[in-house]
């Protein structure tokens, strides 16, 4: 149709023909924003389905991480159990590591904890039952450092220097002592290791102290650790210190004034070596410290004169005089600091009367005053103790058993003493296992000891199971060694 006929239409027929095509425009229109809906409907429906997706895989990505993350705390745990329980093994504690093992999840089911706890449960049943009445115990003063100053007679004059090679031991001594008893098999125990405790409190022999067959229990001491200011300039340390890790280590001073801290005694010496070797003690035991107070402290001047200035001795104002700033707070705090990292290693502490007093000759009420200034003075920074070892190598009764009409031992008893000790180089070993008390001779490893062993002079060579006296014995010591003045 061409435009002169579409000219020709009516008006009312191109009204029609125009409403059409706006009824097929807006159709199209319709159609078109349908579309796009359904478009964007679909779209918005993949998308949530994708998104749905998209978090189920990330929730099944989070469940597996955390599977995994389960999995590795569970495996870190299992071997730092192992771990622990493979150190609790190698001294001797083998129930202790079972249980600690029992105590991990599957440890019935999980291959490592199961193999591991059978192979606890097979070396425990190789072990034997010691016999605590044949356990000796050795025991030690501060170390010489330097033996070059401690032998010196002619600087100390003969007296001193005749001392201390008689009642000391020196630091190469010691590390040969120690390390030779480890290769000969053994073991340090706990003094209290040796007994069993009933409710009620009294004692009965420990039947269950169990070793390897080719291992042999002994028990440890100190006595003396206190730096008394008799030892000054003679090449021992001048105090015990905690470093920066919470270990107890000692201060020198060597031969050019230059302070030197490390393992310069007995306790940071054994330590370190027992941390090497763990399986040198039973259960983590460490030794005992006989402690006096009437010079304070591991160097640390503690003692009630030290504060209030009266009673002191001539050594005791010198070094006073020497030190104006003295604070005798601090002293103490650190002290305290000193015994609580001594006890946390292990080591326990044991009373050597205050003054180093000597209990065979002494009366009851001697002992009472004694005792009154070790509780009011020591015990307040070592804390409390049933353990006393008598200085001098005293006793307050012969080789018999205590009695109850002792007034000594009912006095000592009544202030809480259960574990009592001496000094007996005459046989190997002494242990005396009573239902109320238990009590111990020491065998003294000093120069005066282990020069009577090595010269013939000695009935019974002590040492001889223990290590061999020609290898350990220093060659700087004076021979002939003889018992000058008292330890």
């Amino acid at each position: 149709m061409d435009k002169e006929t579409d000219k020709r239409k009516s008006p009312k027929k191109r009204r029609k023909q125009s409403a059409e095509d706006r009824r097929k425009r807006l159709f199209f229109q319709k159609l078109a924003v349908f579309g796009t809906a359904l478009i964007l409907l679909f779209s918005l429906i993949t998308a949530l389905r994708l998104s749905e997706a998209e978090k189920a895989k990330e929730a099944e990505k989070e469940r597996k991480e955390a599977e995994i993350a389960r999995e590795e705390s569970m495996l870190t745990n299992r071997r730092t159990a192992i771990a622990k329980a493979d150190e609790l093994a190698l001294g001797y504690d083998y129930d202790a590591a079972i249980n600690l093992l029992m105590e991990e999840e599957n440890y019935d089911s999980d291959p490592e904890l199961t193999s591991a706890i059978a192979g606890f449960i097979a070396e425990r049943s190789h072990l034997e039952a010691k016999d605590v009445t044949q356990v000796p115990h050795i025991f030690f003063h501060s170390l010489i450092v330097d033996s070059s100053l401690a032998f010196n007679a002619e600087k100390l004059g003969a007296s001193t220097a005749g001392g201390n090679n008689a009642w000391m031991t020196t630091v190469d001594e010691f590390d040969k002592i120690i390390r030779q008893m480890y290769e000969n098999g053994w073991v340090l125990v706990r003094m209290r290791d040796l007994v069993t405790v009933n409710e009620d409190g009294t004692f009965l022999k420990n039947k269950n102290l169990l070793l390897p067959v080719n291992k042999k229990p002994y028990v440890l001491s100190i006595d003396d650790w206190s730096y008394y200011h008799a030892y000054a300039g003679q090449g021992y340390a001048d105090k015990a210190v905690v470093d920066a890790d919470g270990k107890v280590k000692c201060s020198y001073t060597d031969a050019e004034g230059k302070v030197l801290i490390g393992d310069y005694d007995v306790v940071p010496r054994l330590n370190s070596f027992l941390e090497e070797h763990p399986d040198a003690a039973y259960k983590g035991a460490r030794g005992m410290i006989a402690m006096t107070g009437y010079n304070g402290v591991f160097g640390y001047r503690t003692d009630a004169a030290y504060k209030t200035r009266e009673n002191l001795d001539r050594t005791q104002a010198e070094w006073l005089n020497a030190h104006p700033d003295f604070d005798y707070e601090a002293e103490v705090a650190e002290a305290k600091k000193v015994a609580e990292a001594v006890k946390a290693s292990g080591w326990e502490f044991a009373c050597h009367t205050w003054g180093h007093l000597s209990v065979t000759n002494a009366s009851v009420e001697a002992l009472r005053i004694d005792q009154e200034k070790w509780q009011n003075t020591v015990a307040p920074i070592l804390g409390k103790t049933d353990t006393i070892i008598f200085a001098h190598g005293n006793d307050i009764g012969s080789f018999r058993d205590y009695s109850e009409d002792n007034e000594k031992y009912a006095y000592l008893k009544s202030m809480g003493y259960d574990f009592y000790a001496n000094v007996d180089a005459s046989t190997k070993y002494w242990v005396q296992i009573r239902q109320n008390y238990v009590r111990q001779g020491r065998i003294d490893c000093d120069g005066y000891q282990m020069w009577r062993a090595l010269s013939g002079a000695a009935k019974t060579n002590v040492f001889e199971d223990l290590f061999d006296v020609s290898s350990v014995f220093s060659s700087a010591r004076p021979t002939p060694v003889t018992a000058v003045g008292k330890a």
